[in-house]
């Protein structure tokens, strides 16, 4: 199986929602679904608020959508405040920040993996003793 290739547990109204997105756009959403629910991560995507959510032991950590004035797709941090990348843009939100995608280029899988595993560190805190 090719890397990011859709899979089967995604939901399909997640997949029919990107239906109306032209290509690449349509297929950078897919690919970068299945990579957010693939192992290690195993998020578990929801509809929250009408948009697909990435949750990890019920907490909110990210979502797929995207930058109508822009027209790119991006991934919404749910704690973007407590992540520190020059690349993540608040655009006027307070909790949340982004990362727009270039869907004609690779995903920068790196980078996101790092936002990732920084992002479920902040979900899910170490109990000090």
């Amino acid at each position: 199986m090719p890397p990011y290739t859709c899979i089967t547990n995604t939901p399909m109204e997640h997949h029919s929602n990107w239906e109306r997105f032209e290509e690449p756009h349509r297929s950078c959403l897919i690919a970068l679904s299945a990579f957010l629910q693939r192992e290690p991560y195993q998020l578990e995507l929801r509809t929250q608020y009408g948009m697909p959510f990435f949750l990890h032991k019920e907490k909110r950590i990210c979502y797929l959508w995207y930058h109508q004035k822009l027209k790119k797709p991006y991934i919404g941090w749910v704690d973007g405040n407590l992540l520190d990348d020059m690349e993540l843009l608040s655009e006027n939100r307070s909790r949340m920040k982004i990362l727009l995608l270039e869907p004609e280029q690779d995903l920068p899988i790196n980078k996101i993996k790092k936002l990732l595993n920084k992002a479920l560190a902040i979900a899910h805190p170490k109990k000090r003793l």
